[in-house]
């Protein structure tokens, strides 16, 4: 699975990329769960969001879901701190 995680927004306004391939990761499993329970509560289109606040877009494999802060569910906040520190 491939997971690619783009954050924009914030009070600098830079855009943050990484992406994360989880095949041969001890945690594939675990990782697959979040980005299907990502991608399930994500929308199709980015949300408003708040003032100075991140905009992510989460691609997993061909499906893509938008979330902003301070509304990330639990999946998407967790699938996007890893993807973030661990991808490349």
């Amino acid at each position: 699975m491939r997971i690619t995680v783009i954050r924009t927004g914030g009070f600098g306004g830079l855009t943050r990329r990484a992406t994360l391939d989880t095949a041969g990761l001890s945690d594939a499993p675990e990782i697959a769960e979040l980005a299907r329970d990502a991608l399930l509560q994500g929308l199709g289109e980015p949300p408003t969001g708040v003032p100075d606040g991140f905009h992510y877009e989460i691609k997993v494999d061909d499906s893509t879901a938008h979330c902003a802060d301070p509304k990330l569910t639990d999946s998407q906040r967790e699938l996007v701190r890893r993807v973030l520190k661990e991808g490349a």
